[in-house]
């Protein structure tokens, strides 16, 4: 055996190189849900020691021990919830937990219920991705129209618009003298082509 073998821990864990950011985003967000469903069993429990307290005035609490069996939520509502968290960017992970802590501290909700919220939340969050990728498809597509609109503004035809030439007819004028219109539209600038 070389010495090596011995300190494999210099060498770069190749894990976190293999594992690409949607991956990471996912384990991330339901790292962040189990805590919080641990969090909200801690609570839970010690709402019921505080009641428990007051309804029997005496403490037992340091004799009550606490089943190993945690709450988990079941394998389809975790699948759902993990193809949720694959629709929201790398970017939006941090905020997606902020809010949902903010969130839960604000509810404090019950075991069962921590798994709604965190739906919730996900929810709002790819919704606001949605509304942001729509905003940046109508910009492209408003700049591309901009585009398109200016380089007919810069083609050169022959003819030119002419408003303020003098020998341009009136409807005062002829109605001075006497005159019929012309059928020409009195609201248009005069077109003459160049020579």
């Amino acid at each position: 055996m070389s010495l090596a073998s011995w300190f494999r821990w210099n060498e770069p864990p190749s894990r976190i190189s293999q594992r690409n950011p949607a991956e990471m985003v996912v384990e991330t967000l339901m790292m962040e849900l189990s805590w919080q469903i641990k969090q909200a069993e801690k609570q839970q429990r010690e709402r019921e020691n505080e009641y428990r307290k007051i309804k029997t005035g005496v403490d037992y609490g340091w004799l009550v021990s606490y089943p190993k069996q945690s709450y988990d939520i079941s394998p389809g509502e975790r699948l759902q919830l993990e193809d949720m968290c694959t629709k929201i960017h790398p970017s939006y992970c941090g905020p997606v937990i902020l809010r949902f802590r903010q969130v839960v501290a604000e509810y404090e909700p019950e075991v069962q219920e921590v798994s709604r919220l965190f739906r919730s939340v996900l929810q709002e969050a790819a919704e606001k991705i949605k509304e942001e990728e729509e905003a940046k498809k109508l910009a492209k597509q408003w700049n591309t129209k901009n585009r398109t609109s200016l380089s007919l503004t810069t083609f050169k035809s022959r003819s030119r618009i002419s408003p303020f030439i003098s020998d341009i007819k009136t409807i005062s004028e002829d109605v001075e003298r006497g005159t019929q219109p012309n059928r020409r539209v009195w609201s248009m600038p005069e077109f003459r082509s160049t020579k």
